[in-house]
């Protein structure tokens, strides 16, 4: 016995979830999201969280913000901080287009950014430590404090965190309300036109985006 069905549903499958954690020489998918780590001193903790990450003027990989997978690597930075100075970020991190460095060559190339490369990664070796770069600081957000000097230094900086995402969610709410398609209710974004038909069995008006459409039942 045949069953008649006509139309479509979305399902997440959970790839980009920003809680994946990338293991020791794992290698970055493209348009990944992962979770990440950054050490850095508790007054450009404060900086960061306010204004967001700046690119570093140089590096391994060149420019960039510098990322770690590992905690541990990241609670060692700033390098000659001492350790009542450092803060470690929880970071959320878009990788984009990855370029894997060869860890054997005597020198790294530094052109994968002008190559269309979003984020470079570089394997451990036996003679080079593991580098994550990500060339555009919007692409790495902080979303926890993994690790503080004192509970009342955590304790502010995850409120200067709060603070930063209700006026991020404020903002991204008031702008969806503004660029909202009528039919699917979804935000329109750039690139993505939402194109309006009827649908080719029931003639019902859809969205080509919209995340589900299902016909009717025939009597």
């Amino acid at each position: 016995m045949s069953v008649p069905f006509s139309g479509w549903e979305v399902v997440d499958d959970g790839a980009s979830y920003p809680g994946v954690e990338l293991k020791p020489s794992q290698k970055p998918q493209n348009r990944g999201v992962y979770a990440m780590y950054h050490g850095t001193s508790v007054a450009s903790a404060r900086l960061i969280i306010a204004h967001g990450f700046k690119q570093s003027s140089g590096g391994t990989l060149g420019r960039g913000v510098y990322v770690s997978r590992n905690r541990s690597k990241a609670s060692s930075y700033p390098l000659h901080a001492q350790p009542a100075d450092r803060v470690v970020f929880e970071l959320r991190v878009r990788v984009g287009r990855v370029k894997r460095i060869d860890p054997n060559s005597i020198f790294v190339p530094l052109t994968w950014q002008a190559d269309g490369y979003d984020t470079a990664w570089l394997p451990p070796s036996a003679v080079r430590l593991e580098e994550d770069c990500v060339f555009d600081p919007k692409r790495v957000e902080v979303v926890g404090i993994a690790q503080a000097p004192s509970p009342s230094v955590e304790k502010e900086l995850l409120q200067l965190i709060g603070k930063k995402s209700k006026r991020k969610n404020a903002a991204a709410a008031v702008a969806a309300a503004i660029n909202v398609c009528a039919l699917c209710k979804r935000k329109t974004q750039e690139g993505s036109q939402h194109i309006k038909q009827q649908c080719w069995r029931c003639g019902t008006t859809i969205c080509i985006l919209a995340p589900r459409h299902f016909c009717p039942a025939e009597p």
